[in-house]
């Protein structure tokens, strides 16, 4: 009867400290999820950081740069 109550509160005692990792762990995550995404959205000093709204490399106009 005594081995069964050790038992319950060893198993009792797994689960916390499993939840109390889990937290820590999700916690850690979020923080760096949050800061991938302020370096993502933060200001640059060019429009649109320099790429193009559709995610490709503007490419220069034929003849840009040109004087005729």
């Amino acid at each position: 009867m005594e081995e069964g109550l050790q038992v319950k509160k060893l198993l009792a005692l797994a689960v916390i400290a499993g939840g109390v990792l889990f937290v820590i762990k999700r916690n850690k995550d979020a923080k760096a999820e949050a800061e991938l995404w302020r370096e993502a959205t933060a200001p640059t000093d060019k429009p649109l950081g320099a790429v193009s709204t559709n995610g490709t490399t503007p490419a220069r106009a034929a003849g840009a740069g040109h004087n005729n």
